[in-house]
This record gives structure tokens, sequence and C-alpha cells, in this order.
């Protein structure tokens, strides 16, 4: 079995890529549970309110320069071993603009999350809507929450 100089090279950036994808799919949660630790020790306000209805929904993945980044790096270096002269160059770019779309679509897909929209209406009669990454609480319609809040960002937690 031969293997090329470029094939090797284009073996091993698809290794990083794939390290790199899965290194950030492994980000914080978007969940009712999960905190960042700047959120640690701070003061939240908590309210409670019953749950009026839950739908899944799906979060979108994250969309870094580091999936396209490797795909074009990726994509650079298979384009490198087509042809010769002009059109190994013409390939490389190719194979680059290719790569880095690829990249992309790899990196936002392998880190789309299942999430969930609960309504709940709180005790005061306000009625709101929290969307979040689902962590299998499985809310239901009827059942009494807490929504916690901090600058922005609002959890249901039970």
């Amino acid at each position: 079995m031969v293997i090329r100089k470029g094939g090797v090279q284009a073996a091993v950036a698809v290794m990083a890529l794939a390290t790199v994808l899965g290194v950030t799919g492994c980000a914080s949660g978007l969940g009712g549970g999960t905190y960042s630790r700047d959120e640690a020790r701070r003061t939240m306000v908590v309210q409670y309110g019953t749950v009026e209805a839950v739908r899944p929904v799906q979060l979108e993945g994250t969309k870094t320069a580091i999936g396209p980044g490797a795909g074009a790096v990726v994509g650079g270096i298979a384009g490198s071993g087509v042809g010769g002269g002009r059109g190994q160059a013409i390939a490389t770019v190719l194979g680059a603009v290719a790569g880095g779309l690829a990249g992309a679509a790899v990196e936002e897909g392998t880190t789309r999350k299942p999430g969930v929209e609960v309504t709940v209406q709180l005790e005061n009669g306000q009625v709101l809507a929290v969307v979040q990454e689902d962590e299998g609480e499985l809310f239901r319609p009827g059942e009494r929450v807490r929504l916690v809040r901090d600058s922005g960002t609002t959890r249901v937690t039970r």
C-alpha cells in the first residue's frame, strides 16, 4: 500500500478537526441546572409559578471560527494533493473553501442540542416562556416550578 505525503497530512488534519469539534461539543450546557463559574455566589431573584405548556425545541449549535478554520485546513491540504502547478493551486483554494463550509456545518450540527420551551404563569399572573437545554426534567402542565433570574438569564427548575 502506498500513502502519499498529502494523504498523511489530510488524515492528520481530519483527526485534528474531529478532536477540536469533540472538545467544542463539550462546552457548558444551557439547562436549568447548569451554571457558569461567573454565576456562582451571585444573588438571584426567585419567582414561583405553574407550568402552562411545554414544547420541544432545538438549540442551534455553536458557530465559532474553529469549525470553518479546521475544515479549511483539511480541505486545503486535501486539495494540494490534486494535480500540479497552477491546477494544484486552484485545487488547494477550492479545497480550503469547501472544507471551511463543511467544517462550519459539521461544528453546528455536532453541537446542536435538544431544548425545551416552558411557559409558566407566575403567581402575579404574568406569563413567561423560557427556553433552555432539555436535561430530562420532564416538566408537566400544572406543575409548580421556580424561575431563577440573574441579569438576563432565566432558568426553570423544581
